[in-house]
């Protein structure tokens, strides 16, 4: 298993988080002895990096993973839990409010059985609370040892240069990580999202990044995904996330670069997302712990350049404006000196 700072910390994750999303769900997950399984194998394949949030399984996630820490070295384990989400019917138990995010994590230390939680994030952005007002309430966790790094999930890169700007002028906490969607299919994050979280020192953590387990290739010359399977009984969300021609046609291009290089299709397409170095961590979820052992080898797989571009170009993905017109005058504008000064600021 290979490791990567977290953004800007000292925080050593590895390069694949565990998620555990299937903890509990009564349609696609597994029971307490699977994922205490899970955990385990996870942990002994050198994984120190597991993501959960209150707003799976109603809590129950939380409560599973806690279960599964408490036979393990808590201490050697980097956990992430978020909070977002209604937790309860009260009108104030969801969003990024102070009474929310304190109340929040004192649910999920409590669910967890832990003392302290080493990753707290944001699971999305809340436009009705001032992010000043949510960035003190997560500085006092900090303060109080509860909380020792803090992360978002879901955020516009806007927000992410926005709220690291105000925690440095206020003297708090700053983000390190942000969440978000990211696989050879769905590539949004590289338009805005990537250059704002590197210029603000954030890493990200990229959650779906087999893409519902199409970039596995096992939905594969398939009119329709089973409607019993994770992706058909998410059909209304998920189709029109991944499901169309030009998805299907990088699929076949995903299983071919496998093919020759020797790897599954799911390891290639984990492996593509690390061939950037703005990427910390991928998280992988899995309902068996026999499921777990093909994503734990990409762990330490590295594409070849070239294969990683013929992946890039294989569904053509525009940045589009302002871009496009940067990549137009940038070179004729600017091309006088005689290197690339370190100062730089990568655009996309």
């Amino acid at each position: 298993m290979k490791y990567r700072y977290l953004g800007r910390s000292g925080l050593l994750v590895s390069r694949l988080c565990l998620g555990t999303m299937t903890f509990g769900n009564a349609q696609w997950g597994c029971n307490q002895d699977e994922a205490s399984r899970i955990v385990r194998r996870f942990v002994e394949a050198g994984g120190n990096f597991i993501d959960t949030a209150d707003g799976y399984s109603g809590g129950e996630s939380e409560r599973m993973l806690g279960t599964a820490l408490s036979e393990l070295n808590r201490d050697n384990l980097i956990i992430a839990t978020k909070c977002w989400f209604p937790t309860d019917q009260a009108v104030t138990a969801r969003g990024l409010s102070r009474k929310h995010i304190i109340e929040a994590c004192e649910k999920s230390l409590k669910r967890l059985g832990l003392d302290y939680i080493d990753l707290y994030q944001f699971h999305g952005p809340d436009p009705y609370t001032p992010i000043e007002e949510s960035l003190r309430a997560a500085d006092d966790l900090v303060r109080a040892g509860k909380v020792r790094y803090l992360g978002c999930s879901n955020f516009h890169g806007w927000q992410i240069a926005k709220a690291n700007a105000l925690a440095d002028a206020k003297g708090h906490e700053r983000l390190i990580s942000a969440q978000h969607l990211y696989n050879l299919i769905r590539r949004d994050v590289e338009r805005e999202i990537l250059p704002a979280a590197e210029d603000a020192g954030v890493g990200m953590i990229c959650w779906s990044p087999l893409a519902a387990g199409m970039l596995s290739g096992k939905y594969r010359n398939q009119s329709a995904p089973d409607a019993q399977s994770r992706i058909g009984i998410q059909a209304s969300v998920t189709m029109p996330r991944y499901w169309f021609d030009n998805a299907l046609r990088l699929i076949d291009k995903v299983v071919e670069v496998a093919d020759r290089q020797g790897h599954t299709p799911s390891q290639v397409a984990l492996s593509w997302l690390f061939g950037d170095r703005r990427v910390t961590a991928a998280i992988i979820g899995v309902r068996t712990a026999e499921q777990l052992d093909e994503n734990l080898a990409a762990g330490d797989v590295d594409l070849p350049p070239d294969a990683r571009d013929e992946l890039t170009e294989a569904l053509p993905f525009a940045l589009g404006y302002p871009v496009e017109w940067t990549d137009n005058n940038l070179k004729a504008t600017f091309g006088k000196a005689e290197f690339e000064p370190n100062h730089r600021v990568r655009l996309p």
